[in-house]
């Protein structure tokens, strides 16, 4: 995964016309509640917490492209397949781009993002011990929401994510084809450097 981020920066500064300009480089710390779309195979998934951080380049004016790691965290509520109890992790990699169009001469605009993921799911008991891995896969995301600028270099970023992931766990000798899916409503912060 190390080498596939190595080449999307890479590719990213090729097509740009000056790797050196000023605001091109963004950080930011995005952190929100995560609400499911579905059950995980028979769980039913309770109010989730996510957190991401993403670095981004733009590469022309309002486009960019961008890469990161995430980490969000459920608990199912009842048994399930996964037990009583049960906390299920997603974490990973996320990438794609992003379009931030201004508002007229204002600080106030909006922004479009669309990508993928590279996350796997644990499931994990109460007492923090693994019980199933799902290893690593790709999954969809696309997000929106309004953009505030502060100053020169800051922006707020609250928005609507919706995010697709589907892998395969094993749990004792049962396999479960789970299809995790839900909304995120987070806000970010992005400090452009």
């Amino acid at each position: 995964m190390r080498h596939f981020l190595s080449i999307f920066v890479a590719i990213l500064l090729l097509f740009s016309t000056s790797a050196l300009a000023q605001d091109r480089f963004g950080i930011e710390l995005r952190v929100g509640p995560d609400f499911a779309t579905q059950d995980l195979g028979d769980a039913n998934l309770n109010t989730g917490f996510g957190s991401e951080v993403v670095f981004s380049y733009q590469f022309i004016p309002r486009l960019a492209g961008y890469a990161g790691f995430g980490y969000g965290r459920s608990t199912v509520d009842g048994n399930s397949f996964a037990g009583s109890d049960a906390i299920v992790e997603e974490t990973g990699y996320t990438f794609g781009v992003q379009f931030i169009q201004p508002v007229r001469a204002s600080r106030f605009g909006y922004f479009l993002r669309a990508g993928g993921v590279y996350n796997h799911l644990e499931i994990e008991d109460d007492a923090s011990s693994l019980s199933a891995d799902s290893g690593h896969g790709f999954g969809w995301q696309v997000g929106a929401g309004p953009v505030v600028t502060l100053g020169q270099n800051w922006r707020v970023m609250p928005g609507l994510r919706y995010r697709a992931l589907s892998r395969d766990i094993t749990i004792g000798d049962v396999k479960s084809d789970l299809d995790r899916t839900y909304l995120s409503a987070g806000v970010g912060v992005m400090w452009m450097f």
